[in-house]
This record gives C-alpha cells, sequence and structure tokens, in this order.
C-alpha cells in the first residue's frame, strides 16, 4: 500500500480579533472564522500512532489564535502570516490553503462573511520533489 496524498484540516475556528481598516473595526473587533487544508504526508503516523510523526491541531490552533490576535488592516495579510508561519514552524508541510473569514463585515447589509482564500506553497517542499523526480 502506498500514500498517495494526505492533508490535516482544522474547520471553522471561531475567534474574536480586531481587523480591519476602519477604526471601528480595530477597536470594537469582530467575529472571525479560519479554516486550514495542509497537505502534509502522515504515512508514518498511520504506522505508528504517535502524535509526534503527524502536524498536531493543538500545535497548528496556537499558530492561529498567535497570528489573530495581532491587528492588521487587512484579512489578506493575516491569512499570509498564519500559513507562513505555519510552514516556517512545520517545514514538512508541503502546502498550506488558509480561509480566513469576517462574519458579519460592515458592508450595510447581511451577509455570512467576506472571506481571503491563500494556498501557499513550501519551497522547500517543492525543491525535494523536483530533485527527486529528476533521479
Amino acid at each position: 500500500m502506498k500514500l498517495e496524498s494526505s492533508t490535516i484540516e482544522l474547520k471553522d475556528i471561531r475567534l474574536y480579533a480586531f481587523h480591519g481598516v476602519l477604526e471601528q473595526e480595530r477597536h470594537v473587533g469582530g467575529e472571525y472564522s479560519v479554516s486550514l487544508r495542509a497537505h502534509y504526508n502522515i504515512a508514518q503516523a498511520m504506522i505508528s500512532d504517535n502524535v509526534d510523526d503527524t502536524l498536531n491541531y493543538a500545535h497548528l490552533l496556537d499558530i492561529i489564535k498567535k497570528e489573530m490576535n495581532v491587528p492588521s488592516n487587512l484579512l489578506e495579510h493575516v491569512a499570509g502570516r498564519i500559513g507562513k508561519n505555519i510552514i516556517d514552524t512545520f517545514p514538512k508541510v508541503e502546502d498550506i490553503e488558509v480561509v480566513v473569514t469576517k462574519i458579519n463585515p460592515p458592508l450595510g447589509v447581511r451577509c455570512a462573511g467576506a472571506s481571503v482564500t491563500v494556498h501557499l506553497i513550501n519551497d522547500k517542499t517543492l525543491r525535494q520533489k523536483e530533485v527527486f523526480s529528476r533521479k
């Protein structure tokens, strides 16, 4: 049996934070949702049943909470920081998709939210794949 691909996901993490272009948003804050999907080889964890052989959900959540606690004007900035921090912390992450949603943004209409999605590729794992594919 060969593992083709695997992902670790956290979905719809609800947090209160202080992001936004408007001063009111940064002062009062609002509710946000964060979801992520990371491609990570879990083959060893499938065999070992050891949390050290996979991406620990609690560590991912700690990074998300840390970055959400840093006020930003743009969701793009927050999503990029979350993805970069995860790739920097877990260099075996191949790529990651991060979705940050502002629940009930100040648009003057009711809506489920305004979201930004980033898909970041870990250059280090990409280079490793290229080297192996040339052999």
